[in-house]
C-alpha cells in the first residue's frame, strides 16, 4: 500500500482537465471514505483487503477522468498477480488460506462496485461528445481534438497497425498535407510578387510587353494564359483586349459559350490541357499483401515454423521433417493471402466512393444552352454561370456579375472575403462563391491551376475515425488483453507439464525426461508448444473485429449509392442509426420541386386562368415582363428548330418565368431593352431579391420579388386594370386574404413589385457595391400562387420514421399557413389539433426566446415556418443540448453552419450547392425524403451487422480459448492440445475474415424500423447477445471437452492403436468445432428471431462463405491431413459432427424464448451489489 501504491499514483502525468477545476482549499480533506472502508473490512474479514486497496487506487485514478493509457497500469497488474500468488501459494508465510471461488467473486464484486462508484464521480459533468473515463468512447468524432484521436490509438492492443488503422485518420498525413498547402500558397505568392517587381522595373505601368504566341487553332498560348492568371496581372489582361479580347483569341462567345462539339473539345484539350490532375493511385494488391504480412503473431509463427522446419529436417529427414513446420508456414501464407484479398476488395470500394465524391457536377454554357457536366469535362474557353455556394471549377476571369464575393481561404489561407469586379476579375480554382451571381470564362485548367497542383501533390485520405470504430477497437483491446493472459497461462502450463515429464505421446511414452531427451528434440517440442500458444493468441485477439466494421462500412456505402445516398463522412453511416430527430426542408425534399403558377392576382383581382393576358393592361404587362426577365438569375434557351423553351434556374424562378412566357414575354428582347445597374441578391432574412435597371431613356426602375406578405408590407400602392396607380389601403385586406387562401392550399405565394427611381439619386460606379436598393413605397404588380406537389410516398416515409422513434421536423422559409398545410399533407402533423404553438412556430419567435425556453420548446416543434439558416442552427443546437441525435438537411451556402453543427448533415444532390455538400456528411442524390429513410435503415443495418459479428466472434473466441486452456491445465490431459497451430489458424480465418464477409454484408430488413434508435451510450453487447453467447458456450464447451477427454470410449474406438485413436479423436473435435462455427454463422444472422433462414438466399456472399467454408473443411479432412495433422473420418463420425453442430440451432431457437431485461446485465449487477454495500455500510455505521 505504501510503496507500490505510491509508485503507481505518484508518477501520474498531469491532465488537461486539471485547469478546469477550482484551486484546492487549504483545509481540503483527502481521505473521505476510510471509516466506511474499515467498517466494511471489519465485517468481512475474509475478503482480501488488497483488492479493495487496489480498487481505491483505480478509483482515485478515475476521479481525474484521465484519458491516458493504460487505465490500470503495469505496476497495478503486477501487484494483482502478486496478490494472487500470495493467496494461492504463500499462505504459510502470510497466515492466510486459499479462498473458494465464491469468496474471490465477493472480493472482486466489492472492488468492482468501488471502482464503479469512483468512476461515476469522475464522470459527473463531463462533455457529451467525449467520455474521458475510457479512451475508446468518443461519442462524436466530428471535430474531435487531434490529441483525443491519438490517445485511443495509443491505448489499443494492435497486432498489425498498418491494417488496423488503414481507414482511420492519418494524423501524420494530415500534417504533411498542411505543409504542402502552405508551400504551394507561398510559391504562388512569391511568383506574383517577383513578376510584379520585374514588371515595375521594366515598365512604368507595370505591364510586360509580350507578343501573343499563336497556336494552330487559337491566338493565345497556354503559357501566356497561365502566367496572366497566376500573376493576376490586370495590365496584361488589358493588353490582350480585356475579357472580350481573350474571348476572341479563345474563339468563345461570351453569351453563348463555345461550340462544344467533339472536334472543338479535342482541340482545346490538346492546346490547353484537360481539367484533371495526376491522382495518386490506391494501394496495390501487393502493397496490401505486404501489410497483411506485418501481423506480429504471424511473423512469430513464421519464425517458429522456420525453426521447426530446420530441426525436423535435421532429425527426421526432408521427406518426413517438413510437414510440421511447412504446414504452419503454408497456413500462415493462406491466411495472409485471404486477408489481403478481403482488404483489397475493401480498398476498391472506398476508392470508388472517393472518385464519386470528387466528381462535382456543374452547369456551363455551350451553344447558348446551359448543360450540366462533370468538373473534369470543363475546358479552356467555357462560360461558367456562378451562384452563391458554387465552387470555382478552374482558373478564370469575370465576364459579368453582381455583388460577387469569393472565399479564397482554401488556397490563400486568408479567411477574408475577396470582392470581384471588372477591376479584380481573376478567379482562383477551388475557391467558393460567398455572395452574388455572375459568369466567368475559364482560362486555365487542371495542373496549370494552383488547385490542380495542390490536388496532385496530396493523396485523398480515406481515413476517418467513427465512434463505433473506436469502441470496437476498445472491445478488441480488452478481449485481446484477456486472451494474452489466457495464452500466457496456457504456455506456462504446457511448458511446466512438458519439462516435469507430464506430457505423453499417444502410446504413453513420456516426451521429456531430464538428462535423457536430446536438446534438439526438446527444443523442437518447445517450439511446437510455443507455436500453438501463439496461434491461440491469434484466435484470442479479435483483430478482425474493427476490420469487420470497415468491411460492412465499405459494403453499405457502396450499396447506398444505388439508393441515391453518397456518404462523405464514414461516421454518418453509423450515426444515422442513432438519429432521433430529422430537421428537413420542405421544397424538393417533401415536395417534387416542380413548380407551376396556378393562381395570380393582378390589378387587384384574381385572373383566371392565371396566364390570360387579355386581362392584363399593356403598361402593367410591360413592367411585369421587365421585372420577371431582369430579376432572374437563370437562363432561357430556345431551340433553333422550334420547340418548347428550356428554362434553367431555381424552381421558383422557372415557374415565374414560364408564367411570363405564357403572358407573351419575349425574353431576349425584354432583357435587351434595359440594362442592369445593380443587384440585391436573395436575402434569407428579408425573403426577397431586387434589381435596378436603366431604360434607354435613362429612366430607372427598381424591381422586387419575394415572400408575398413581406413584399406586400413594403407596398403603398398597386396598379389597376387601367394602368393607374391606386393607394393600396382599401385593397390590402383583400390581398392578405388572397395570400392566406393560397397558403392554406399549400401554394407558395410570391409578390412582384417595382418602384421608379430618380436618375439624379443614382450612386456613382464606386458607390454601387454598397448601394442599398430602395425597398419601401413600392407599387404592387402581381401576387402569384405557385404549386409544388408533395412527393408520392412521402407520407408513408414520414410515418415509417415516426414508427421507428425518429421525429420529423419541417423547417421551411414558407409562411406558417402554407407550412401547416404541407405538414398535414405529409403526415408530420397528425391533425389540426397538433397545429398549435409550440408544435407550429415561426423561426423569429423561436430565436426570440431565452436559451432556457428554447431548450424547453425545441423538442415539441414539428414545423418551423419563415425560418432563416440562423433559426435552423439555433434549433439544431437546442436539440443537441437536450441529448438528441440530429440529422439536418440543407441545400444553400447559408445552411453550411447547421449542416456542420448537426450530428448528420444531409445535403441535397440536385439543388444543393457545393459549399453545402462539403459541409455535409451525406449527399442525398435525388433530394428525396424517402432516400433519407433509406440512409437511416442502412445506418441501423451497419450497427446490427456489427452486433451479429460480435456475437459470432465472441462465441467462437470464448469456446476455442476455454477448450484450449482447460485441456492445457487439466490433469486428465496428456498435455497435448486438441487443436494444433494450423487448425487454430483455420478457426481464426473463419472467425475473423470469412465470418466478417458473411455477416457484415447482410442486407437491411424492414424490421430495423420497428424499433427505437440505438442510444449513444448503450452497450454494443446487449443482454440478448449475452444470452445467445452463453447458451452456445454452455452447450458447445462441455460437449467438445467431453469429446476430447472421453470421446474414444464413448464412440468406441479404443480398440484402435493409441496413436490412431488420438488422431481420430482430435480430428473429430476439430471437425465438430468447425461445423459448430458454420452453424453459429446462421444463428448470428438473427439476434432475436427464431427463423434464422429468413432471407438467407438473398445474400449471395453469405451463401458463398458458408459453401466455401464447408467445402474447404471437407477438403482439409479428406485430403490435407498431413498438413493439418488430422485423419479422414468415417461417415458415422461425420454424422456425429453434424449432429453436434445441428443441435445448436434448436438450442438457439429455444434460448430466444427466454426473456432478458432491457437494462444491461452489468448495470443490474452493479445496482444489486450497490444496494447490498449500502445496507452493509448502514449496519456498520450503527454498530
Amino acid at each position: 500500500m505504501d510503496t507500490l501504491g505510491a509508485l503507481a499514483l505518484a508518477t501520474e502525468p498531469p491532465m488537461d482537465n486539471l485547469m478546469n477545476k477550482p484551486p484546492v482549499g487549504q483545509s481540503c480533506c483527502f481521505i473521505v471514505s476510510a471509516p466506511v472502508k474499515e467498517q466494511i473490512q471489519s465485517k468481512i474479514s475474509l475478503y482480501p483487503i488488497f483488492l479493495t486497496d487496489l480498487t481505491f487506487k483505480v478509483g482515485a485514478d478515475c476521479i481525474s477522468s484521465s484519458a491516458r493509457e493504460p487505465l490500470i497500469t503495469n505496476i497495478m497488474w503486477r501487484n494483482l498477480l502478486i496478490q494472487v500468488i500470495i493467496i494461492f501459494f504463500l499462505g504459510k508465510f502470510t497466515s492466510n488460506v486459499r479462498l473458494s471461488w465464491k469468496l474471490w467473486l465477493v472480493s472482486i464484486a466489492i472492488a468492482f462496485i468501488r471502482f464503479d462508484i469512483e468512476s461515476e464521480v469522475g464522470r459527473d459533468g463531463e462533455d457529451d461528445d467525449v467520455d474521458d473515463s475510457t479512451p475508446f468512447h468518443i461519442v462524436r468524432t466530428k471535430g474531435a481534438p487531434v490529441e483525443r484521436l491519438r490517445k485511443w490509438k495509443q491505448a489499443a492492443l494492435v497486432l498489425n497497425a498498418s491494417r488496423r488503422f488503414r481507414y482511420t485518420l492519418d494524423l501524420k498525413s494530415e500534417a504533411e498535407k498542411k505543409q504542402v498547402l502552405a508551400k504551394i500558397r507561398a510559391h504562388a505568392q512569391v511568383i506574383r510578387a517577383a513578376v510584379a517587381f520585374q514588371a515595375a522595373g521594366q515598365h512604368v505601368d507595370g505591364s510586360l510587353k509580350k507578343q501573343p504566341t499563336q497556336t494552330d487553332d487559337f491566338d493565345i498560348s497556354q503559357e501566356e494564359l497561365s502566367q496572366m492568371s497566376r500573376d493576376h496581372n490586370f495590365s496584361t489582361l488589358q493588353q490582350y483586349g480585356g475579357v472580350k479580347g481573350i474571348a476572341q483569341k479563345l474563339k468563345t462567345n461570351l453569351e453563348k459559350g463555345i461550340h462544344g462539339d467533339e472536334t472543338d473539345l479535342l482541340k482545346r484539350k490538346n492546346a490547353f490541357g484537360s481539367n484533371t490532375y495526376p491522382q495518386k493511385k490506391g494501394q496495390s494488391f501487393w502493397r496490401i499483401l505486404w501489410e497483411a504480412c506485418q501481423d506480429v503473431t504471424l511473423i512469430i509463427l513464421m519464425v517458429a515454423a522456420a525453426a521447426s522446419l530446420a530441426l525436423d529436417i535435421k532429425t527426421k529427414g526432408i521427406k518426413r521433417g517438413w510437414y510440421d513446420g511447412g504446414s504452419i508456414a503454408l497456413a500462415v501464407f493462406f491466411v495472409t493471402v485471404v486477408t489481403a484479398i478481403n482488404d483489397y476488395w475493401q480498398s476498391l470500394q472506398f476508392q470508388t466512393l472517393n472518385e464519386e465524391k470528387q466528381n462535382i457536377h456543374l452547369e456551363v454554357v455551350r451553344c447558348g444552352r446551359r448543360v450540366k457536366l462533370s468538373i473534369f469535362d470543363i475546358v479552356v474557353g467555357d462560360i461558367v454561370p456562378l451562384k452563391i455556394g458554387d465552387q470555382i471549377p478552374a482558373d478564370g476571369i469575370l465576364v459579368s456579375g453582381y455583388s460577387l464575393a469569393v472565399d479564397e481561404s482554401s488556397m490563400t489561407g486568408e479567411s477574408k472575403i475577396v470582392h470581384k469586379d471588372s477591376e479584380a476579375p481573376f478567379f482562383i480554382s477551388g475557391s467558393k462563391l460567398a455572395d452574388g451571381y455572375g459568369t466567368m470564362m475559364v482560362t486555365n485548367v487542371g495542373i496549370d491551376t494552383e488547385w490542380g497542383l495542390l490536388m496532385a501533390s496530396i493523396s485523398e485520405d480515406n481515413g476517418e475515425e467513427t465512434p463505433l470504430q473506436v469502441r470496437l477497437n476498445g472491445i478488441a483491446t480488452y478481449i485481446g488483453k484477456a486472451g494474452l493472459v489466457v495464452a500466457s497461462v496456457v504456455l506456462i502450463a504446457l511448458f511446466v507439464r512438458y519439462f516435469i515429464g507430464h506430457t505423453y505421446d499417444p502410446d504413453g511414452t513420456v516426451q521429456f525426461i531430464a538428462g535423457k531427451t536430446k536438446v534438439a528434440i526438446a527444443f523442437d517440442d518447445a517450439i511446437k508448444i510455443f507455436a500453438v500458444t501463439v496461434a491461440l493468441v491469434v484466435v484470442a485477439v479479435p483483430e478482425g473485429l474493427p476490420l469487420a466494421f470497415t468491411l460492412t462500412l465499405a459494403h453499405s456505402m457502396k450499396t447506398m449509392m444505388r439508393d441515391k445516398a453518397l456518404v462523405r463522412r464514414h461516421s454518418a453511416c453509423e450515426t444515422m442509426a442513432l438519429a432521433t430527430t430529422i430537421c428537413c426542408d420542405k421544397t424538393g425534399i417533401l415536395t417534387l420541386n416542380q413548380m407551376t403558377v396556378v393562381e395570380a392576382y393582378v390589378c387587384g383581382k384574381k385572373i383566371d386562368p392565371p396566364d390570360n393576358k387579355s386581362l392584363v393592361p399593356p403598361k402593367l404587362t410591360s413592367l411585369l415582363m421587365e421585372g420577371i426577365a431582369q430579376n432572374f438569375t437563370g437562363s432561357l434557351f430556345l431551340p433553333e428548330g422550334g420547340g418548347d423553351a428550356e428554362v434553367s434556374g431555381s424552381p421558383t424562378e422557372k415557374a415565374i418565368l414560364q408564367w411570363g412566357l405564357n403572358l407573351g414575354m419575349n425574353f431576349d428582347v425584354t432583357r435587351s431593352n434595359s440594362s442592369i445597374i445593380h443587384v440585391f441578391p436573395f436575402d434569407f432574412v428579408k425573403k426577397q431579391v431586387g434589381v435596378a435597371v436603366e431604360l434607354p431613356d435613362s429612366e430607372v426602375h427598381v424591381h422586387w420579388k419575394g415572400a408575398a406578405e413581406i413584399v406586400l408590407d413594403s407596398c403603398t400602392s398597386y396598379m389597376d386594370e387601367n394602368d393607374g396607380v391606386q393607394p393600396i389601403e382599401e385593397k390590402v385586406l383583400d390581398f392578405k386574404k388572397a395570400i392566406e387562401d393560397m397558403a392554406a392550399r399549400s401554394l407558395r405565394c410570391v409578390a412582384i413589385a417595382y418602384q421608379p427611381h430618380q436618375t439624379e439619386g443614382l450612386p456613382t460606379n464606386e458607390e454601387l457595391c454598397n448601394w442599398q436598393l430602395p425597398g419601401r413605397q413600392l407599387i404592387l404588380l402581381a401576387i402569384v400562387g405557385i404549386k409544388d406537389t408533395c412527393r408520392p410516398g412521402v407520407r408513408d416515409a414520414v410515418q415509417l420514421c415516426i414508427d421507428a422513434g425518429v421525429k420529423v421536423c419541417m423547417v421551411t422559409g414558407d409562411d406558417l399557413i402554407a407550412a401547416r398545410a404541407i405538414a398535414l399533407e405529409c403526415g408530420i402533423l397528425g391533425s389540426d389539433a397538433d397545429a398549435t404553438e409550440p408544435n407550429l412556430i415561426e423561426g423569429s419567435t423561436f430565436c426570440a426566446l431565452s436559451e432556457k425556453q428554447r431548450l424547453k420548446v425545441a423538442e415539441k416543434i414539428s414545423v418551423m415556418g419563415r425560418s432563416t439558416p440562423a433559426d435552423k442552427l439555433a434549433l439544431v443546437q437546442a436539440l443537441r443540448t437536450k441529448g438528441h441525435v440530429v440529422a439536418v438537411t440543407g441545400d444553400g451556402a447559408n445552411d453550411a453552419p447547421a449542416l456542420h453543427e448537426a450530428d448528420i448533415g444531409l445535403a441535397m444532390g440536385i439543388q444543393g450547392t457545393e459549399v453545402a455538400k462539403e459541409s455535409s456528411d451525406t449527399v442525398i442524390l435525388d433530394d428525396n425524403f424517402a432516400s433519407i429513410v433509406k440512409v437511416i435503415i442502412w445506418g441501423r443495418s451497419v450497427y446490427d451487422n456489427i452486433q451479429k459479428f460480435i456475437q459470432f466472434l465472441l462465441t467462437v473466441n470464448f469456446i476455442a480459448v476455454v477448450i484450449n486452456i482447460v485441456t492445457a491445465i487439466s490433469a486428465l490431459c496428456t498435455g497435448n492440445m486438441p487443436l494444433n497451430a494450423v487448425q487454430l489458424l483455420w478457426v481464426n480465418l473463419i472467425m475473423d475474415t470469412l465470418g466478417a464477409v458473411a455477416l457484415a454484408t447482410e442486407p437491411p430488413t424492414d424490421k430495423l424500423m420497428n424499433r427505437p434508435p440505438v442510444g449513444q451510450r448503450e452497450p454494443l453487447i446487449t443482454n440478448i447477445m449475452w444470452r445467445n453467447i452463453l447458451i452456445q458456450a454452455l452447450y458447445q464447451v462441455p460437449v467438445l471437452l467431453l469429446l476430447n477427454f472421453r470421446g474414444k470410449s464413448i464412440l468406441d474406438f479404443d480398440h484402435d492403436n493409441a496413436h490412431n485413436a488420438n488422431k481420430v479423436n482430435n480430428t473429430l473435435v476439430f471437425n465438430a468445432s468447425i461445423l459448430c462455427e458454420i452453424f453459429n454463422l446462421l444463428n448470428a444472422r438473427k439476434l432475436d428471431e427464431i427463423n434464422v433462414f429468413k432471407g438467407v438466399t438473398k445474400n449471395y456472399l453469405f451463401m458463398g462463405v458458408v459453401g466455401l467454408t464447408s467445402v474447404l473443411q471437407v477438403i482439409i479432412i479428406f485430403f490435407l491431413g498431413k498438413f493439418t495433422s488430422n485423419v479422414r473420418l468415417s461417415w458415422k463420425l461425420w454424422l456425429v459432427s453434424i449432429v453436434i453442430a445441428f443441435i445448436s440451432w434448436p438450442l438457439a431457437a429455444i434460448g430466444k424464448l427466454i426473456p432478458v431485461p432491457d437494462a444491461p446485465f452489468g448495470k443490474l449487477l452493479t445496482q444489486t451489489i450497490r444496494r447490498k454495500i449500502r445496507r452493509l455500510c448502514t449496519s456498520a455505521s450503527r454498530t
